[in-house]
């Protein structure tokens, strides 16, 4: 196949005038014949005035192109859809399929030997490692870096669990609207992705865990230098694919390699997120992410990673203490050390190269764990029978059996204008339920699945209860909260048969949620469900309603998926 600028020509029915017509076109923009001959790397970049996530991009680009020049290859920027989590409506997983269609087209149209991608907000990484995994040419990924953590009366504070936590102070009249004001002016102290192990610093983490960018690329602050490093490293290493060849994404992610990010996904706290973007990432590869053995991982990997909503700390802790290298070597009993990395090497070569940090506590060891179990449980019962997972790690230990009542909230808009009455009958040993807030149902699968504490009940002081539903809730969240229920409502999945009165029974330990109902009965109400509706008429949300898989599938689109 033809590289460079010779790459992927224009259909004109004559290469010949395809590269003389392409080689005019550009030197519009002051190219000379000898840059125009050497390999091209694109850099995908996904600046956007939304995306305060992405506010380092500029810099980042500037610091890859340096590294690519100086390699001898010609750097060449180019723009795509870029989401963040609070700017997307009507949520930013509702895009995300169409951000890595996007990025896919784009590498796959244009002439580049390699590609930079660049992403931090939580849907853009998994998106881009999508487009990657469908891709021909080798990819590299520079994560942007989390954010710095502000203060407010003596305590530190971290999007976005902080902004949870204090936002559920003000619903229970803790704080004033004065105070709240004045956190929100400190939550976010700078640009970068959210300084917690939420979704972002997650698949920024498995991106590293998976080989997939630079040693430390998963935490370095973004406003720090050696962020900055770290993205000239990564055009030099950029350089050399485009100009030597190396492994694709599709070549790099086998299942070894996943079951090694289901390690440190587990051992990290990280987001439920995670799990259905490493579902979608599966699907590319033409394999199915294997839910029991991500169960049966979580029984043997405890948690080590003392960060919040699981822990305390924030990612700059996490770094300093040697972030995902150091985290690798003390789970490497249970690693594939012999994965191999985009830049060269194997997972087993970076965990040599690890200089412990003395003194550091943000780390901990399989013998002696921040807690006992694994981030994440995978549930089964007759509610999902493909599967639900739970936080455990960010769960109340008292509400991990717990049998209650459901109190059934039909849809967000259902749940938004009921959960603060005082006229709603619930109780702190009820169960809530959420449905319809699926990857149809909603759509989009939204992060609602952390249903507030209803008012009168947080104004009593309740912190936590058990919450169902088939959205997602934010990796930054906390709480007894079982997510991904699948089939979703909306599917005509078992949720979309409960009723308020009826009781739910949730065991985590025999990793069990049941409605209990006669079975008789519940085959009757399945078998009285109407239709599954057809849904929109044109356009994107038409092709988002007939396409998108369920949760366990990655809510991916059926066609972007390749048969196993």
């Amino acid at each position: 196949m033809s590289n460079g600028l010779r790459r992927k020509l224009t259909s004109y029915g004559d290469q010949g005038f395809s590269l003389f017509l392409r080689k005019a076109f550009i030197k519009a923009m002051g190219y000379s014949d000898d840059a125009l001959d050497r390999p091209i790397v694109g850099i995908a970049n996904t600046y956007s005035d939304y995306n305060p996530c992405h506010g380092n991009v500029p810099q980042l680009i500037e610091a890859v192109k340096r590294g690519v020049m100086l390699n001898g290859a010609l750097p060449m920027v180019f723009p795509t859809i870029s989401i963040h989590e609070s700017f997307a409506s009507p949520t930013s997983m509702y895009l995300r399929n169409l951000m890595a269609m996007e990025t896919e087209e784009m590498i796959r149209a244009q002439p580049m030997d390699s590609v930079v991608l660049i992403g931090g907000c939580d849907k853009t990484l998994p998106a881009q490692i999508m487009a990657a995994a469908s891709s021909e040419i080798p990819a590299i990924f520079l994560p942007t870096g989390p954010m710095a953590t502000g203060h407010h009366k003596g305590e530190r504070l971290g999007a976005c669990t902080d902004c949870r936590r204090m936002w559920g102070r003000f619903r229970a009249g803790e704080i004033d609207e004065a105070e709240i004001t004045e956190v929100n002016n400190k939550l976010v102290a700078s640009i970068g992705t959210c300084t917690v192990m939420g979704t972002a610093s997650t698949m920024a983490n498995l991106t590293e865990v998976m080989g997939l960018c630079l040693p430390k690329g998963g935490s370095a602050p973004a406003t720090d230098s050696e962020r900055v490093r770290l993205a000239e490293a990564t055009g030099a290493q950029a350089a050399k694919l485009a100009r030597d060849g190396g492994l694709t994404v599709r070549e790099l992610l086998t299942p070894a390699v996943i079951r090694n990010a289901m390690v440190a996904l587990q051992a990290m706290g990280g987001s439920t997120n995670a799990v259905v973007h490493l579902a979608a990432i599966c699907g590319r590869l033409g394999f199915k992410l294997d839910m029991d053995l991500l169960d049966q991982v979580g029984q043997r990997v405890p948690l080590l990673v003392d960060l919040q909503p699981s822990g305390q700390h924030y990612m700059a802790e996490f770094h300093n203490a040697g972030g995902v290298p150091a985290l690798l070597k003390e789970v490497r009993s249970e690693l594939d050390t012999g994965a191999l990395t985009v830049y060269g090497g194997t997972i087993g070569t970076v965990i040599d190269a690890v200089v412990d940090e003395p003194g550091q506590t943000i780390i901990r060891t399989m013998v002696a764990p921040l807690k006992p179990i694994g981030t994440l449980a995978v549930l089964k019962g007759n509610l999902t029978p493909r599967g639900a997972v739970i936080k455990q790690s960010a769960a109340s230990k008292e509400l991990m059996q717990h049998t209650g009542r459901a109190v059934v909230f039909d849809s967000v808009e259902d749940l938004s204008n009921r959960i603060d009455s005082d006229d709603l009958d619930v109780t702190a040993q009820d169960v809530l339920v959420l449905r319809n807030a699926g990857p149809k149902g909603a759509p989009g699968m939204p992060e609602a699945g952390y249903l507030p504490i209803p008012r009168k009940l947080a104004r009593q002081g309740v912190k936590d209860m058990v919450r169902i539903s088939d959205a997602r809730m934010s990796g930054t969240a906390f709480g007894t909260v079982i997510l991904h229920i699948s089939p979703e409502a909306a599917d005509n999945g078992p949720l979309a048969i409960v009723r308020t009165g009826d009781t739910i029974t949730l065991d985590v330990k025999a990793r069990r949620i049941d409605l209990n109902i006669d079975p008789a009965e519940f085959d009757r109400r399945m078998a009285a469900l109407p239709p599954v509706p057809e849904g929109p008429p044109r356009g994107y949300a038409s092709l988002y309603h007939r396409h998108v898989m369920q949760a366990d599938e990655g809510a991916d689109f059926d066609f972007l998926q390749v048969a196993p």
